[in-house]
This record gives structure tokens, sequence and C-alpha cells, in this order.
């Protein structure tokens, strides 16, 4: 294989990581939907430098030590799940609570920086992602990988995640999608709340399960 092959080969595989669905697109979406476009676009660069960082853990070894080291990876599952059903609570909380599209835009400017924490402490909460990383290096790069490639892989995490939930956080921020979430905020609350509760529930039991060899 090519170098240029290989790295259009990792690239796709990263991207096809990236769109799989979970609780950063319910995050970022929300986000996008509830506060403004900046701050959805702010989100977006927080799942991309969440992205590199589990991309450089990975090319560092440190996935292998995290499953080679059993309580470390478990009490991280607990932590990342205690997080997300955190979130999913907070959502389902504040299903009820009114919210208009002024109210909306001026909560949007005061708050990029927290949503670009929110969306980072959401890519790192399941570190079965640097685990991903791993596997996709595994299998796709060769046993002597071209320096260039090892010292890119990092900026090429962070660069398709970016674009992706960037892609997201501009569809949703849209018109037409605030209009259809104003009209059925508390369901759409709710559904966010129990899938990001339950995503985080699934994290926790796998940290609480006890290890059988």
């Amino acid at each position: 294989m090519s170098e240029t092959t290989l790295f259009f080969a990792v690239l796709g595989a990263l991207l096809i990581g990236a769109i799989s669905p979970g609780p950063s697109f319910v995050l970022v979406s929300r986000i996008a939907i509830t506060a403004s476009r900046l701050d959805g676009l702010a989100a977006a660069v927080g799942m991309g430098l969440g992205g590199a960082l589990f991309g450089t853990l990975a090319l560092a070894g440190l996935s292998a030590l995290l499953l080679q080291v059993e309580w470390l990876y478990m009490t991280l599952k607990i932590a990342s799940g205690a997080y997300l059903i955190y979130l999913g609570i907070r959502i389902w909380r504040g299903a009820t609570t009114p919210l208009s599209i002024d109210k909306t835009a001026a909560l949007g400017r005061k708050s990029v920086l927290r949503s670009f924490v929110f969306a980072f402490l959401t890519q790192i909460s399941n570190p079965k992602t640097a685990v991903v990383y791993a596997s996709i290096f595994a299998a796709l790069l060769p046993a002597s990988p071209p320096h260039w490639l090892l010292l890119t892989l990092p900026a090429m995490i962070f660069l398709v995640e970016v674009s992706w939930y960037a892609g997201v956080a501009l569809a949703f921020s849209a018109d037409k999608p605030r209009a259809v979430y104003l009209r059925s905020k508390t369901w759409t609350d709710r559904v966010a709340g129990v899938v990001m509760g339950g995503l985080g529930l699934r994290l926790l039991v796998e940290g609480l399960r006890p290890h059988t060899p």
C-alpha cells in the first residue's frame, strides 16, 4: 500500500468513527439548537481537541496500558458514565423550561467557552475512543509507518472531528431545525436526556461489572 493510499485509508476510517452516533452528536446538535451557531462551532472544536488527545494517547501506547491495568480502565468508565448520567439528568430537568429564540442568541454570546468545555469533556468521557483509535492504527498502519504520518495523525483526527461536528452545528443551528425544536422542546430534551443517560449507564455498568478471565 502506497503512502498516499495509506493516508486516505486512515482518514476514511477516522471519518467513519467520527460520524458514528453517540453522546458527542447529541451534545453538539443540542448546543447548536439551544444556544447559538457560534456555541455549536465551539463545541465542534472541543470535540476535535478531545479526539486529537485520544489519538495521541493511542499512538503513545497508553490505550494498551488502559486495557492491561484493569482497575484504571474500570475507574475511567465509572467516572465517565457518571458524567454522562449527570448530563442526561441536567437535560431532562431543563426540558420544561421555556426557551425563546432571542434568549437563545443572548445566551450563546456568553457561553462559548462553556460549550467548548462541555464538548471536550463529553468527547473524553468514553475511554473506549482511545481503544478504537488504537484498533484503527493497528489494522491500517504498517509495522514501521512513515514519520510524517505519525506526526500528522493527531492533526488529522482534529480536522476530521471538527469538520464533522461543525457541519452538525451549522445544520442544527439553522432556522428550520431550531423552530422545530422550539415547538417540541420538552419531548426532544427528554429523548436527548434519556439517550445521554442511557449511554452513561451503560458505561457505569461496564465499569462495575466483575471481570471474568
